[in-house]
Parts: C-alpha cells; sequence; structure tokens
C-alpha cells in the first residue's frame, strides 16, 4: 500500500470531489473530516469512502449545497432538516449553533434528520470541548440499510449507531470516547474487504448466524454482533437507545429500506461546565484523573495504558510524519476521479 502525505491525500480527496461538482467549501469540509479520520487509525472514516459519496451524489442520494433548514427552534433546542446535504457540513454547522446557545443557557440539544454519513463523531464533540463545554453526539440511520443483529438474534435490525462524549481538560491529546455499539463499524469490513484480510473472531455471523470472520459476510446477508461479545446484550441495549435518540426522536423512524438513501439522523448536546464547576478547575482535575489512568500499572501483554482518546493522538502524529497508508484500490479511485473519471 502507498504511503500517501496527508496534506497531499487530503488534495486529492478535494480534487476528486470538486470533480463530482461539489463545491470548494464544501469539497474543504469532506476531505478534511476524511483525512483526520485516516490520521487517527480510523481508515474505516477515512478517504476510502469519497468514492461512495462521488456515487451517492450521482445517484441523488447526497446533494451538495443542499438547503439547511432550521424546522423549529428555543432557546435551548433546534430541530434541522439537512435535505440530505454532506452530513460533514450539516453537522459541524449544527454544533456550532448547538454550543453557541449553550454559551448563553448553559445546555442545548439539537437533533438532524435527513443528512448524509456524518464520518466520526469525535470531530463535532471536540468543537464542544475547545468551547469548554462537554460535547454528547450519537448517529443513526433511520430505515435505511442495516448491519447489526439485536443480541440473539441472525437478521440485522440495527445500525452501529455511535456514540461520541468529549471533556474540556489541559492535555495535549483530548480526552473523548467515541465508539460504535455494534462489535465493529460497518467501514472496517470495507477496509478488510478491500484489503483482502479477515475480520477478527466476534465481529460476525453468517446468514446462517454462523459466526465468521469473511468481511463480505455482511453483504451477503450475514450480520454484525452488538458490542460485548458473551455480554452483548449490553451494546445491544446502549444501540437501542442510540436509535431511539437518533432515529425515533429525530424522526427518522426505525426498520430497514435499503434502497433508500443514506440518512444519518443525530443528537448532540453540549453542557457548559462553568454552569456546574469552575472551568479552569474540572480542566485540571481531568488532566489529573488521566495522569491517574497513565499511571496504572500494564497487564501482561500491554506495553502502557492510555486514557480515552490518548491513542488516536498518538497515530495522528506519527501518520502527519510518515505519511498515511492508503489501500491501492483507494488510491487508484482517488486519482482517476480527481481526474475526471468515473
Amino acid at each position: 500500500m502507498p504511503r500517501i502525505r496527508a496534506e497531499e491525500l487530503e488534495a486529492k480527496a478535494r480534487e476528486a470531489l470538486r470533480a463530482a461538482g461539489v463545491s470548494p467549501e464544501e469539497a474543504e469540509t469532506v476531505a478534511r473530516h476524511c483525512v483526520a479520520a485516516n490520521l487517527a487509525g480510523h481508515d474505516s472514516h477515512g478517504v476510502i469512502n469519497v468514492p461512495l459519496y462521488i456515487e451517492r451524489i450521482g445517484k441523488g442520494h447526497i446533494v451538495p449545497g443542499a438547503p439547511f433548514e432550521v424546522l423549529s427552534e428555543s432557546a435551548t433546542t433546534t430541530v434541522i432538516d439537512g435535505h440530505f446535504g454532506f452530513g460533514f457540513v450539516v453537522s459541524e454547522r449544527a454544533m456550532r449553533m448547538t454550543i453557541e446557545k449553550a454559551a448563553r443557557n448553559d445546555v442545548a440539544v439539537t437533533t438532524i434528520r435527513r443528512q448524509s454519513h456524518v464520518g466520526r463523531l469525535t470531530d463535532y464533540c471536540l468543537t464542544a470541548a475547545e468551547a469548554g463545554m462537554i460535547g454528547i453526539m450519537t448517529a443513526d440511520s433511520g430505515r435505511t440499510a442495516k448491519g447489526v443483529a439485536p443480541f440473539g438474534g441472525r437478521e440485522a435490525r440495527l445500525g452501529t449507531n455511535p456514540i461520541c462524549i468529549a471533556m474540556p481538560s489541559d492535555l495535549e491529546a483530548p480526552f473523548f470516547v467515541d465508539i460504535a455499539t455494534s462489535a465493529a463499524a460497518a467501514g472496517k469490513l470495507k477496509v478488510a474487504a478491500a484489503r483482502g484480510e479477515p475480520v477478527p473472531p466476534g465481529w460476525l455471523i453468517d446468514r446462517e448466524g454462523r459466526a465468521t470472520t469473511d468481511p463480505n459476510a455482511l453483504a451477503d446477508g450475514g450480520a454484525v454482533l452488538p458490542l460485548g461479545g458473551a455480554e452483548g446484550h449490553k451494546g445491544y441495549g446502549l444501540s437501542a437507545m442510540v436509535e431511539i435518540l437518533s432515529g425515533v426522536l429525530t424522526g427518522l423512524g426505525f426498520g430497514v429500506n435499503p434502497a433508500g438513501p443514506h440518512n444519518d439522523g443525530v443528537f448532540m448536546a453540549a453542557f457548559r461546565v462553568e454552569a456546574l464547576r469552575p472551568l479552569e478547575t474540572f480542566r485540571r482535575e481531568v488532566t489529573e484523573f488521566a495522569a491517574w489512568l497513565n499511571a496504572t500499572p500494564p497487564a501482561a501483554g500491554h506495553e502502557r495504558v492510555y486514557y480515552p482518546g490518548e491513542i488516536e493522538h498518538v497515530r495522528t502524529r506519527r501518520q502527519l510524519a510518515e505519511g498515511v497508508e492508503v489501500e491501492d484500490s483507494t488510491w487508484s479511485a482517488l486519482n482517476a476521479l480527481a481526474a475526471g473519471g468515473t
């Protein structure tokens, strides 16, 4: 696999999007979010998705420059219809609005429906943390295609339903958690398939409900398992709550319609720390808590203990220096699309 400098990778993603008719501003936003995911080691949410986004533009499932409509709002709430615009663009703008309302009123919540894939939730929640707030975000695909089986089931009925929480701190590496409530994000299967690699045991079942490590099993009628392995009822329960917050509360609903456009529903919230505790004190104590976690003696087979979010920072610094490994097929596709190919 080629190793590409982050700046070059972002530029190529922008060029591919611009060739598909995306405005410079929206192309920059999408490319920035995708490459940030690659840098953090989450290739499932990186530039591997750019050809898919361009394909969805051709089908009308993503509408570049779509209206951003506020359906209703109060001093502390906002309900947004993204009209199938880029999820990166819609959710970034929505989080800024949420932060502004929380700055005035201590807390604010927002729901969004009818937008495309939002990528990693981290980027939005960190914006809140940088503003001295606790940021929370969940996402779900409403009635569109599903990939995760409920605990004990063999048929996909849920999305991967991620949840993210980010905290203000004085740390160099931000303190956050951003996880799918499934054993793995669906994009990780796509990456494994592109690289011709099996996935770890415990991620997947085939259409008969049998365990498999074949990343193509999902596309063949199988399903991803909920987070937790033998204790998967915990991930299942959390996933169901994310589905309600991001699907039912937003008005997207639930169910499976594979023919429909991908449709990320989002619930996001920001809480102004200063309304509860002095921000400076809170930031310092989160930093001290991270140090307390780091000081844990490592178990056998582990080099050290990281606090939540730290490992992504370590990967980002390394790949900024060394470049990002990209699948040959992904790099070829980006170059072809940037040149105006299909």
